[in-house]
């Protein structure tokens, strides 16, 4: 079954798609021995052999990983400074997976590794807003005033941001604690909107990517995700722009408690 190129490349975890197209159009990338710099070309995965600078590309099994990030760990895949990776938590996976977006070194919470480029790239891209949710302890107390302001856009670099979700959790001394759920992933985002209304961010984590939350996992631990949830992932970057589909699973009220019959002596 033949394939386009640029879409196998992403598959096997060289690149995104847009990215495998920048390879091919650099002629770096061969099918047969022969330079594929046309981006309409299409190959057979079981028989034609691939190649990327020399290097023959093998179309690999696709692995889907939730991570609880710990503090102190960096989403980057090379660190000259030598600091812990993301990537070298998950062990045992015979694959080289890419985080889906990045959290800060100092942020902990949800973050998605996977190996399927095409995914990844559609996940993050503008257009389709997938929402992640933050909870962040603030110096001081935001007014509801400034709560309001986070919900309907604040102006960073001249762009004003999407709307949001906010809502104040806590108040404990002289801190508070805020959740907070976007739908666009500028670069220190929270941060940067918190210190905009005056409340820097002490401590800050994402509780849940789309669906996805890490309710049951050890900071530096990781599972895999059901099929279901790769495929509720998938039908989210699909429809694009639309609010991320619920799992069903934490839609589930708890069952209300039930009265006691009294007890009958006999």
């Amino acid at each position: 079954m033949s394939e386009r190129l640029q879409k196998f490349l992403s598959s096997a975890g060289i690149a995104s798609r847009r990215q495998a197209e920048k390879l091919m159009l650099e002629g770096r990338v061969t099918v047969n021995g022969k330079v594929a710099n046309e981006l309409g070309v299409k190959i057979d995965p079981r028989a034609d052999a691939v190649k990327v600078d020399g290097k023959l590309v093998r179309s690999e099994k696709l692995y889907y990983v939730l991570l609880n990030k710990p503090k102190g760990t960096i989403c980057t895949m090379d660190d000259p400074e030598g600091r812990p990776k993301v990537s070298d938590l998950v062990r045992g996976v015979k694959a080289r997976l890419y985080p889906v977006g990045r959290l800060d070194f100092d942020t902990t919470g949800a973050l998605l590794l996977t190996n399927d480029g095409e995914l990844a790239n559609m996940l993050m891209h503008p257009q389709h807003r997938f929402a992640k949710t933050y909870v962040a302890k603030l110096k001081g107390i935001p007014t509801p005033e400034n709560i309001e302001k986070m919900k309907t856009g604040i102006y960073i670099d001249g762009k004003r941001t999407a709307p949001a979700e906010a809502k104040l959790m806590g108040v404990k001394e002289k801190n508070s604690v805020l959740q907070i759920t976007l739908r666009e992933g500028r670069n220190k985002q929270v941060k940067r909107m918190c210190q905009a209304i005056g409340h820097p961010v002490i401590r800050l984590n994402r509780l849940a990517y789309g669906f996805l939350t890490v309710n049951e996992l050890a900071p530096g631990a990781w599972r895999h995700l059901m099929v279901e949830e790769v495929e509720l992932l998938k039908k989210a970057a699909i429809e694009g722009g639309r609010k991320a589909p619920e799992d069903p699973r934490l839609l589930r009220k708890p069952r209300p408690p039930q009265p006691r019959k009294p007890r009958i002596k006999a």
